[in-house]
């Protein structure tokens, strides 16, 4: 690696004002578990890394807020979000999700800010949190503001961040009566990136489904909404965790042809469609099978 500047400010304000906007040779660094990949492959050369280490401890704070709410700050790390009761309690489908993502050693040290700045379509957490209907805070100099975690990818690796706009805390609303599942299938280990990812979060009013998200990831540039696939389950009828499994068969249909698929090294775009297909079923009744956000 070539020679860097480590800046290690004691606060996020002091942490903003040393990310030059005009320089992308400066950077902010949380875990650095990608950026630090990158640099040993010569495709980022930094001149200035800002830590972030070392900022306020309420921005690595796990906690339910007076709307009953979860407030997840921007440096906790992976491994503090799967082990936080506090998570567990508010929706355990969170912590499920984050013991397949990566292994251990990646999610002692990634931050769930890095993870979502980063902006890679095969993790694991964007289409869940999109399904939960979760936002995210961010801090820059013109100020802060708050968006949603749909609205915070615009392609491949790429999102709406300014750079010198930091992410400071993730929202997640109380859940109710929604029920909520993430499964994946991987060409590898069961912790390996995915070649498809697919999360569901249903709410059911009695025996109907009252609304439903469906969010795809991994088979396409950034995670996205299903929403031709979420109409036709609209208003279905259920029965505990039981669904037509016709109303399902023409969900996968639906989402398959909505979805601008992509070919990659873990299957081509023909194969990610049928995957799309299988598993928007088994999201949904997983969804369904579960205890609240679970």
């Amino acid at each position: 690696m070539t020679p860097f500047e480590l800046a290690e400010p004691r606060s996020l304000a002091e942490a903003v004002a040393l990310i030059d906007p005009d320089d992308p040779s400066v950077r902010p660094i949380a875990g650095g578990t990608a950026l630090m990949l990158m640099m040993k492959a010569a495709v980022f050369r930094p001149t200035r890394l800002v830590s972030l280490r070392r900022i306020e401890p309420r921005f690595s704070a796990i906690a339910v807020g007076p709307d009953g709410g979860l407030r997840i700050g921007a440096m906790a790390t992976l491994s503090a979000v799967e082990r936080s009761t506090t998570v567990r309690n508010f929706a355990p489908v969170i912590a499920e999700t984050l013991r397949i993502l990566s292994n251990v050693r990646v999610r002692n040290v990634a931050t769930v800010g890095g993870n979502l700045a980063h902006g890679d379509p095969h993790m694991d957490l964007p289409p869940l949190l999109i399904a939960l209907g979760a936002s995210i805070a961010t801090a820059s100099p013109a100020g802060e503001r708050v968006l949603a975690v749909e609205e915070l990818f615009a392609g491949y690796y790429e999102t709406v961040l300014g750079r010198n706009e930091l992410i400071t805390e993730l929202r997640i609303p109380a859940q109710g009566k929604w029920r909520a599942a993430y499964v994946k299938c991987t060409t590898g280990s069961a912790d390996d990136w995915p070649a498809l990812g697919v999360a569901a979060a249903i709410e059911t009013d009695g025996q109907a489904v009252q609304s439903v998200r469906l969010v795809a990831s991994a088979a396409t540039d950034k995670a996205v909404r299903l929403t031709g696939a979420e109409s036709v389950l609209a208003g279905a009828t259920v029965a505990g965790a039981a669904i037509d499994a016709g109303l399902l068969a023409g969900a996968g249909d639906a989402a398959a042809a909505e979805a601008e698929v992509v070919s990659d090294g873990r299957g081509s775009a023909a194969y990610k469609r049928e995957l799309l297909r299988v598993y928007v079923g088994r999201a949904v009744r997983q969804a369904l099978a579960s205890n609240g956000a679970n």
